[in-house]
Formats: C-alpha cells, sequence, structure tokens
C-alpha cells in the first residue's frame, strides 16, 4: 500500500479513507474545487481518496463496473415514465492527459445505447457562424442519456484566450455566461459533472515521446501538439481563471492528478458513480395491472 500525497494546498475537505462508514463520497469530496483553490499546487502524482496501488485501483475500477450500469440502466427507464434527468459528464484536459482512456475505460463499461459522446473539434464555417454556445446545445444530453463532451465549452475561454482568437472583451464576457448557462443545466435537471485532467508537463513529453518512439503509436501523434505545449504556462493560468471563476456550490469543477493514468480512471469512474447514487434512482412503478398480464400470459 502507497502512502497517499497531498493533492493540493486548500483543495476542498479532507478526504476520508476508501470503505471508512459514513464517507459519502471521498472521491468528489477530495477532488472538489472550493474557494482559495491553486492549480500549482496539485501534486499531479497524488492519488486522493485512494490509497492503494496500481493493481488495486485496476481492480476497483472493474469491480464498480456492475453498480454503474445498473445504475445508468435506471436512468434510462425513468426517462421511458417521463423523467427529465440526465447526466453530462465534462471532460478537460492538456494534450495527452488521458482523454481517450476515459472514454474507453469509464464510459465504455456502460450501455453504449445509454450514452451520448461528442468529441469537439476546432468549430467549423458553420459554428462559427453561431454564438459559442450554439454547437453546445446541440450536443446536450436527452433525458434519461449520460451524455460525455471531449472537450467543450471551455474550449472557448482556453484556446481562444491562449491564441487571441477574439478580442480580450469578448472572452471575458464568456465566463458568465457559461455560468448562466450551467445554471439554466442544473434547473432543467441535469446532473453536470466538469472534470480537468491534471497531468505535469514532464509527463505530457513521455507520453508523446512514447508516441514518436513507437510505431504503433504513430497515429496517435500531432505535430500541433508540439505548438500547443509551448504555450503551456498561458493554458495553466487559463484553467486557473476557469477554476477561479466558473466554479459555483451546484456545478463545481473537479480537478483529477492525471500522470497516473489508473488513477486518473479510477477517479473519474468514482466521480459519476457518487453522482448517480446521489440521484437515488428507483425502478419506474408498472403503469399497468401487473397480475391481470400475468394471468392472460399463462393462460397463452
Amino acid at each position: 500500500m502507497g502512502t497517499k500525497k497531498k493533492h493540493g494546498k486548500k483543495h476542498g475537505k479532507k478526504h476520508k479513507k476508501k470503505g471508512e462508514k459514513g464517507s459519502g463520497s471521498p472521491f468528489s469530496d477530495a477532488l472538489r474545487v472550493s474557494d482559495g483553490f491553486v492549480l500549482a499546487d496539485v501534486d499531479q502524482r497524488s492519488t486522493p481518496a485512494f490509497d492503494g496501488d496500481k493493481q488495486e485501483g485496476k481492480d476497483a475500477l472493474v469491480a464498480a463496473d456492475g453498480e454503474m450500469d445498473d445504475l445508468q440502466e435506471r436512468l434510462y427507464a425513468q426517462s421511458r415514465s417521463g423523467g427529465r434527468r440526465r447526466v453530462l459528464l465534462v471532460i478537460q484536459g492538456m494534450d495527452t492527459s488521458g482523454k481517450g482512456g476515459i472514454m474507453r475505460h469509464v464510459v465504455g463499461a456502460v450501455d453504449p445505447q445509454g450514452t451520448q459522446i461528442t468529441a469537439f473539434k476546432a468549430p467549423t464555417a458553420e459554428e462559427k457562424e453561431h454564438p459559442f454556445l450554439w454547437r453546445i446545445r446541440n450536443a446536450l444530453p436527452q433525458p434519461g442519456m449520460i451524455g460525455v463532451f471531449d472537450r467543450s465549452h471551455y474550449e472557448d475561454v482556453l484556446v481562444v484566450r491562449v491564441h487571441d482568437l477574439v478580442p480580450p472583451a469578448q472572452w471575458k464576457r464568456r465566463y458568465a455566461t457559461i455560468n448562466d448557462f450551467e445554471e439554466s443545466l442544473v434547473e432543467d435537471d441535469v446532473t453536470l459533472i466538469k472534470v480537468m485532467l491534471h497531468i505535469s508537463a514532464n509527463e505530457q513529453k513521455e507520453r508523446l515521446m512514447e508516441r514518436l518512439e513507437r510505431p504503433d503509436k504513430y497515429w496517435k501523434f500531432n505535430p500541433g501538439d508540439l505548438d500547443e505545449r509551448e504555450f503551456w504556462d498561458d493554458y495553466q493560468q487559463a484553467y486557473q481563471v476557469i477554476m477561479d471563476r466558473c466554479s459555483p456550490e451546484r456545478a463545481p469543477w473537479f480537478v483529477v492528478p492525471a500522470d497516473r493514468k489508473w488513477y486518473a480512471r479510477l477517479a473519474v469512474q468514482q466521480i459519476l458513480l457518487e453522482h448517480l447514487r446521489d440521484l437515488d434512482l428507483r425502478w419506474p412503478e408498472a403503469d399497468f395491472d401487473v397480475e391481470a398480464n400475468k394471468e392472460r400470459l399463462q393462460a397463452m
């Protein structure tokens, strides 16, 4: 068993140990961004809320698949009876931070019919003709679904800010616009979960080098990733402003240390699972006479 490392100064409530009675939502509590949060204080190799090793982390990930699948089905079943609840998981992070792994190992563990995954690339010509939230609204999950955004509307205060793609006065207004938009989602029965996969510059360098040294990884390498790497400090500053301005109580950010891939996957899975549990999802009651239909079937 490893020694639990500090996640970051002033970073939310002190978490309880795995399995401790009354633990509630240990991963969410440990990783939630609260007042005074400083991104630079986060140890990207730390494992808040989990003191096991790599293999134990992988085992815990697999062990939770059954509950995750059950809760996702309950969410979907409720929508068939008129329920409006849905979940939106937003995943942000620097290149190589592990967003693809989250899609495969976390989201991929539930019924694909109950999920909607959208990867936001650079906006198309049509999308540029509309307000920046237009394409986001078009991709929102339907009732009963778990929607997942691989990148999101936050690109419009990240890439846009770092590369001066619009006047500063324009992107500065977007923080308030985003807060209003997310508040409207929460009011509309959307459980919003915003996760930043926080990778270190050294770890990113190693992952990029691996893609260049292995022929089976060439397809994953994009020379543009090196261009973006030159703006590392600017991106870190932009993320800090996001945490300062767009992490209200009803739509907080969760910053997940991402240098250990196995931990990042487990943490995102557990944050999602904790939010699904909080919904107290119940199977919908039958809207027909169960016993009468049993008798009818028996007679056939």
